[in-house]
C-alpha cells in the first residue's frame, strides 16, 4: 500500500523559512518526532516535530484547540514525556496527524500566526529518549558486514550456512540506550590475549562503533500471534540512527557459546529524531537480491528497502572530524519487515516503543564499512585521521558522529546527528 500523498509534494514549502534552505535535514516533507524541553529548564519533557531549525511544541499545539477527533487525540498522546501512546495508535492516525501538521506549516497556512507563537529554536532545546524502549533486538542483516567479519576470523568459511535463510539477531539491553550527545565511560571487563593462559581484567582496548539504524515498533501484537509480513509495515512507526557500541576484546572472550553480553550491553546511542515511514515513502527501493527463495512467512511483495545514505566520522578532542565511511541502508540482505515477521513468527509479543537494530550497515567497498573492526581489519591497517594520527579502534575522548539522509533532485529527508563521546574508564575499586 502506497502512503504517497500531498505531504510528499516536492514543490511544497513552509512559512518557516529555514525549512526551505538547501541541504536542510528537516524540510516540510520530513516532520520527524522527538521528545524535548528548553535547555536548562525544569519543564516537563514533551513531544515535538522538527521544521527547519525550529520545533513545534506539540503540547502547546494540542492546547490551541485547532483539531478534534483522531488528530487531537494523537496530539494529546504526543504531548506526553514519551511517545509510546502515539506510536501505539493506528498507522492511519499517524498519517492524519502528519497531514494536519503539513497543512499548518505550509506556506499560506491559515494557522501560521498561532503556530509562530509555539515554535522553539532547536539551538535552545535538549532531548530525552523519544520513547520508553521496553526491549530491543539487534540484528545482523548486512551480508557485506557478515562476509567481511567472517573473512577476518574464518577466511576459509566467512559466511555461515544459515545466514541466507534466517535473519540473525540477539536480544539487547534497552536500559543502556542513551540519546545523542550523552557521554559514556569506556567499559571494563575480562579479556584474554592470544598468548595468555588465563584472562585478565581491565578497560576495553578495542572499543568500536557499529553504524546502524533503529527501527521503532508501533502497534504491537498479542503473545502467540505472529505479525504477518504483509502487515508488518503498519507496525513500524519510524526509524532513527543507532550506534551499537561494541567492546571487541570483551566480546571475543565471552561470546562463545551464547553470544554477546558485556561486550554489547554497556552503551548504545540513538539520534533523538524519529523519521516516520510516511516521510521515507518516496525513497523505497528494490529489495536486496536473496540467494534462496525465503520460506513462506518471509516472502515479501513490493519494495521494502530504502535508499538511505549514511556517514560516520570520528572527531578527536579539540581536533577536526575525519569522515571514515559512507554507506547505504539498501545494502542490507534482509528487510526490516522480514526482521519483524521473523521476530514474531514464534509468537513473541512486541510493544509500542520496542526497537530493532538493523545490524551494522556495510557496503561492498572498504570506504563503506560500518565498523572500525572492518575498516582497520582487526587493527592490522590503522585508519588515517586528518590530524595526522591513526585509529585502530576508538580512543578515549573521541566523539563518533553518525549522519543519514535520503535525497532526490528536490528534497532531502535527514535524520539529524547521532553523537557519542568516549570518556576514560572508571577505575575499578575492589
Amino acid at each position: 500500500m502506497s502512503l504517497i500523498n500531498h505531504t510528499h509534494d516536492t514543490s511544497l514549502t513552509s512559512w518557516v523559512a529555514s525549512a526551505n534552505t538547501l541541504n536542510n535535514d528537516f524540510p516540510i516533507q520530513n516532520l520527524p518526532f522527538a521528545i524535548f524541553r528548553r535547555k536548562g529548564s525544569q519543564e516537563a519533557f514533551r513531544g515535538a516535530v522538527a521544521i527547519g531549525d525550529q520545533v513545534v511544541d506539540l503540547a502547546a499545539l494540542a492546547s490551541l484547540g485547532l483539531y478534534d477527533g483522531a488528530v487531537q487525540k494523537a496530539l494529546v498522546n504526543a504531548s506526553k514525556p514519551q511517545l509510546n501512546d502515539l506510536m501505539a495508535m493506528e498507522q492511519s492516525t499517524w498519517s492524519a496527524l502528519r497531514c494536519a501538521l503539513s497543512a499548518a506549516l505550509a506556506t499560506g497556512s491559515e494557522h501560521q500566526a498561532k503556530l509562530e507563537s509555539i515554535l522553539i529554536a532547536q539551538a535552545d532545546i535538549e532531548f530525552d529518549l523519544p520513547c520508553r524502549i521496553g526491549d530491543y533486538t539487534d540484528f545482523y542483516t548486512s551480508i557485506n558486514h557478515a562476509t567481511t567479519i567472517g573473512s577476518i576470523f574464518r577466511p576459509e568459511n566467512p559466511l555461515l550456512p544459515n545466514y541466507k535463510w534466517v535473519p540473525i539477531g540477539y536480544h539487547g539491553r534497552s536500559s543502556s540506550i542513551t540519546v545523542s550527545g550523552k557521554d559514556f565511560h569506556r567499559p571494563c571487563g575480562q579479556t584474554k590475549a592470544p598468548a595468555a593462559t588465563e584472562p585478565s581484567f581491565g578497560p576495553c582496548k578495542r572499543l568500536d562503533y557499529e553504524m546502524e539504524v533503529g527501527i521503532y515498533i508501533g502497534a504491537g501484537n498479542e503473545m502467540g500471534e505472529a505479525i504477518d509480513i504483509d502487515q508488518a509495515d503498519q507496525h513500524i512507526f519510524g526509524m532513527c540512527l543507532f550506534n551499537d557500541w561494541s567492546a571487541r576484546d570483551l566480546q571475543a572472550w565471552e561470546y562463545q557459546p551464547l553470544g554477546p553480553f558485556l561486550g554489547k550491553n554497556f552503551a548504545s546511542t540513538i539520534s533523538p529524531w524519529i523519521v516516520t515511514l510516511d516521510a521515507l515513502e518516496p525513497f523505497r527501493t528494490d529489495n536486496p537480491e536473496q540467494v534462496h527463495e525465503p520460506l513462506p512467512y518471509l516472502q515479501v511483495e513490493g519494495k521494502k528497502s530504502y535508499d538511505i545514505k549514511l556517514q560516520v566520522g570520528i572527531k578527536p578532542e579539540g581536533k577536526e572530524e575525519t569522515v571514515v565511511a559512507n554507506s547505504n541502508f539498501k545494502y542490507m540482505y534482509w528487510t526490516m519487515v522480514q526482521q519483524l515477521a521473523h521476530h514474531t513468527v514464534n509468537g513473541c509479543p512486541v510493544e509500542a516503543g520496542d526497537m530493532m537494530g538493523s545490524g551494522t550497515i556495510s557496503g561492498p567497498t572498504k570506504d563503506s564499512y560500518g565498523s572500525m573492526l572492518e575498516l582497520s581489519w582487526r587493527g592490522q591497517n590503522p585508519v588515517p585521521m586528518n590530524d595526522g594520527s591513526t585509529r585502530k579502534f576508538i580512543n578515549d575522548n573521541d566523539t563518533v558522529i553518525m549522519r543519514a539522509h535520503c535525497e532526490n533532485d528536490e528534497v532531502r529527508i535527514g535524520f539529524g546527528d547521532c553523537t557519542g563521546k568516549v570518556l576514560p574508564a572508571i577505575p575499578f575499586k575492589k
